[in-house]
């Protein structure tokens, strides 16, 4: 009788329902708090920056105005109210891993180790990484970096992709950790470093703001891949779904044109790589 209570038991154990952990639910918090918290990047022109009216802009915040009018009608708040916060990459992280941001708009890239602490949208663009360095400067091509000094980002996928390239090809060069792009080309304009490293249409935005953007030269040599989307909450599909939504209308209607237009147009037309993102990234009905 002993042994039957004890398999019994056991047998009770095992039946019962596992209960998952619950995710987050973004869109309720957000009709309560009757407003969006949203995390950008002030440096990252041509994606996300701040104007000189203290407002942001840029390819990916036309991008995630059109989404927070999505999630705006969603919750029943068509002028639902935006509070806006500049801050790093691994802030921004921080932020929506711990709720206190709803959603992070900038050129962030996806990568396997960031999803263990936040969710992405469906890709926004496609970029590669790649090095900026003075015109006047003799560095051609990755390897004339040995005994020089490249800034790179501190937090970024770049920080560690420019590590593991220096590892692998046997570069002895310094790596400077700065806290944004514009710490890194004030370094590299004052020669305290010979390049900076972050991802390639970044630099280009860089360099235009720059006093005299022809004293820059960006080397055709690629750093990585950087497929971009917007940093969202864990296990929530309910506001996933909002957001990727929102992103197939924009990619499928066609708005997606001016827009990249507006940002990117001086670079020319979708690359053959970006063209095919933003299809096989709509949601069919």
């Amino acid at each position: 009788m002993k042994y039957l209570l004890l398999l019994l038991a056991a047998a009770s154990v095992l039946a019962s329902p596992v209960h998952a952990q619950k995710g987050p639910d973004t869109l309720a918090k957000i009709k309560a708090a009757q407003s969006i918290t949203v995390a950008f990047s002030g440096d990252s022109l041509p994606f996300s920056y701040v104007e000189s009216d203290n407002q942001p802009a840029g390819y990916s915040i036309d991008l995630c105005k059109r989404v927070i009018a999505a999630i705006g009608r969603a919750v029943g708040i068509p002028e639902i109210k935006v509070n806006w916060v500049v801050d790093t990459v691994p802030n921004r992280i921080a932020l929506i891993a711990s709720g206190k941001a709803d959603m992070e708009c900038a050129n962030t890239t996806q990568t396997q180790s960031r999803l263990k602490q936040v969710d992405f949208s469906n890709l926004i663009f496609v970029d590669g990484g790649g090095f900026l360095v003075r015109s006047d400067s003799p560095i051609n091509s990755f390897s004339d970096f040995a005994g020089k000094s490249i800034a790179v980002t501190s937090g970024t996928t770049t920080e560690k992709r420019l590590a593991d390239m220096l590892k692998a090809r046997l570069i002895d060069a310094k790596v400077v950790k700065v806290k944004d792009g514009v710490e890194g080309v004030a370094l590299l304009q004052s020669k305290a470093v010979d390049g900076f490293a972050s991802d390639k249409i970044k630099l280009i935005g860089l360099a235009a703001q720059a006093k005299d953007s022809n004293s820059f030269a960006l080397l055709a040599e690629d750093l990585s891949f950087e497929p971009y989307a917007f940093m969202i909450p864990r296990n929530d599909s309910a506001f996933r779904l909002v957001v990727n939504g929102a992103l197939t209308q924009i990619y499928l209607s066609g708005e997606i044109e001016p827009i990249f237009a507006k940002w990117l147009g001086k670079l020319g037309r979708p690359s053959g790589l970006l063209a095919a993102m933003y299809i096989l990234n709509a949601i069919p009905e």
